[in-house]
């Protein structure tokens, strides 16, 4: 009888989610020069359809790797869960989904949760700086412009989902064959 305990994540797991949560880390980067326009969440889906619960791993990593560089402050709290909820809703989309109808689900959640930011991000402020309730919808109506170019934008972008999802998983498949 093998008494060894199975890890959770393999070696080279470890190594393609670290890779994954840096490769969102830097598009973040590189994308800064437009504000509220990345590829986070299309990332954050394209890893959920992929790698089902494990995507949390690379999710982490960017977020770990977010509050390394630009300071573990309160910014930041809210990143603990933010982009778990996508991950979340994510998980919950039916894996049958006609393939013509996908991109255009796909696009549309990852729109609503760039529409939806501001209003994930609030309760913590308001724990945060001692909002009351008036004062996070205040603060949740002063950030819907950003909202609004934030979820466009997703929406753009979430046409990368379905062709990164197959190209992942057709790598994968590839790396099962070594």
């Amino acid at each position: 009888m093998d008494n060894k305990i199975k890890p959770a994540i393999s070696i080279r797991e470890l190594v393609t989610f670290s890779m994954l949560g840096t490769i969102m880390y830097a598009s973040k980067l590189i994308m800064e020069v437009l504000p509220n326009v990345h590829l986070l969440g299309m990332f954050t889906m394209t890893y959920t359809l992929v790698y089902r619960k494990k995507a949390l791993y690379p999710i982490y990593v960017y977020v770990f790797l977010n509050g390394l560089f630009a300071g573990f402050a309160t910014w930041w709290i809210p990143y603990l869960y933010i982009w778990t909820v996508l991950w979340g809703i994510t998980m919950l989309l039916p894996g049958n989904i006609p393939n013509k109808c996908r991109p255009i689900v796909y696009m549309l959640v990852c729109a609503l949760h760039g529409f939806l930011f501001g209003t994930l991000y609030a309760p913590a402020q308001a724990l945060l700086f001692g909002l009351n309730f008036k004062g996070m919808i205040a603060w949740i109506i002063a950030g819907l412009p950003w909202d609004i170019i934030h979820g466009i934008s997703n929406f753009f972008v979430g046409m990368l989902i379905v062709p990164l999802v197959a190209l992942i998983k057709k790598l994968e498949s590839r790396a099962g064959e070594i």
